[in-house]
């Protein structure tokens, strides 16, 4: 695997360009380079990241992750637990 190239990495720096007529001129040949850049950066950079199978294996994962917490938390002695602990952060305990 090889290390990840950024845009400033793979590009020269851009040369002095004269004054546009207008800031919109300009704006537009800015953004036509972060675009040609961000472009670039995107195509060296390939497969990065998690494929749908990796993703469906994550949510299931999580899923059970949260049925368990879930399953816990609703037990009787955890709910009395928190109860306890509520009434006495709140002093409202007999």
């Amino acid at each position: 695997m090889c290390d990840p190239i950024t845009p400033r990495e793979t590009f020269p720096p851009a040369p002095e360009e004269p004054m546009a007529a207008s800031q919109g001129d300009a704006w537009r040949r800015r953004a036509r380079r972060r675009l040609a850049e961000w472009a670039h950066y995107a195509v060296a950079n390939g497969d990065r990241g998690m494929s749908t199978a990796e993703y469906a294996v994550g949510t299931i994962a999580a899923c059970a992750f949260a049925a368990l917490l879930f399953k816990v938390v609703s037990s009787p002695e955890v709910q009395q637990m928190l109860s306890a602990l509520i009434d006495r952060a709140l002093k409202t305990g007999t």
